[in-house]
């Protein structure tokens, strides 16, 4: 009883399936996930970054970057990667601040276990991944992890247009390396409508130009409050966060701002010594 071996065409891992509905609807795509990366912010433990790669290599995610890392073992950490993660560590980028690790991409994702007030609705991994196969195609994508101790500040969060909240029963505090693997298998099973898909956005170096910029017209007209001078900013970044701006309409926030000092300059308006 022999057999004959059929030759299959290779499926690039990093590309799902696409589909087409028998109802003539829309096709459904799967997430690129050639434009995903997962940046560990300040981790603690060497183990925990090898087993976040070994994540990444068994959902098709091949960029790791990792902010101030409280201890850099690089024996460690290639010891829970194991072999088939060891070229995702050899390309690891390490940085020392989370702004400049998400200068480059157009969408920042944070995870975080706490709410609150100051923080953004959260979605749970499955509803996010949703939202992210559409912004997938056209735009670089981070998914940010905090640290093993304290997860992400309010300061880290600022970058983050979405945040990501894992639901838990009592318990809430979740390995890292666990963390990274349920995001990103749901990102692995995610599909998009052509009708989700988004533009190229404006990335996290336009977006912090123009927030600064934003800032200085707010000192200008004497928006910043004493008691609470974040205030506003934190509404503006909350804002605007939502709307997934594209680099043109940047510059055209940041043009209007810049018509504001000009104009304020104009008038005699001091600019540079209204109070906090």
């Amino acid at each position: 009883y022999g057999y004959r071996q059929v030759e299959k065409t290779p499926v690039p891992a990093v590309h799902l399936c696409v589909e087409r509905k028998r109802s003539g609807e829309n096709l459904t795509m799967g997430i690129n996930l050639n434009n995903i990366a997962v940046v560990l912010n300040e981790p603690r433990y060497p183990e925990n970054i090898g087993a976040a790669a070994r994540a990444c290599r068994n959902m098709g995610v091949s960029r790791l970057m990792v902010v101030r890392p409280q201890i850099f073992d690089l024996e460690k950490i290639l010891k829970t990667a194991t072999h088939e993660a060891a070229d995702i560590i050899e390309n690891m980028s390490v940085f020392d601040v989370l702004k400049d690790a998400l200068a480059s991409f157009q969408y920042v994702a944070g995870t975080t276990a706490r709410t609150g007030r100051q923080r953004r609705t959260t979605h749970n991994p499955r509803s996010a991944a949703g939202i992210l196969a559409g912004f997938s195609k056209n735009n670089q994508i981070a998914l940010v992890f905090g640290s093993e101790r304290a997860g992400l500040s309010n300061a880290d969060l600022k970058y983050c247009q979405a945040t990501i909240t894992i639901p838990t029963t009592d318990f809430s505090s979740i390995n890292l390396a666990q963390s990274v693997m349920i995001v990103l298998y749901e990102l692995h099973m995610a599909r998009a409508s052509k009708k989700t898909f988004q533009p190229r956005l404006a990335t996290a170096r336009e977006l912090e130009a123009m927030y600064s910029h934003l800032e200085e017209s707010f000192r200008a007209v004497g928006l910043i409050n004493r008691q609470n001078p974040e205030y506003w900013l934190r509404l503006a970044r909350s804002l605007l966060g939502r709307v997934a701006l594209q680099s043109r309409e940047v510059k055209l926030i940041r043009g209007l701002s810049r018509h504001i000092i000009n104009a304020l300059n104009r008038n005699g308006g001091d600019t540079k010594n209204r109070p906090l």
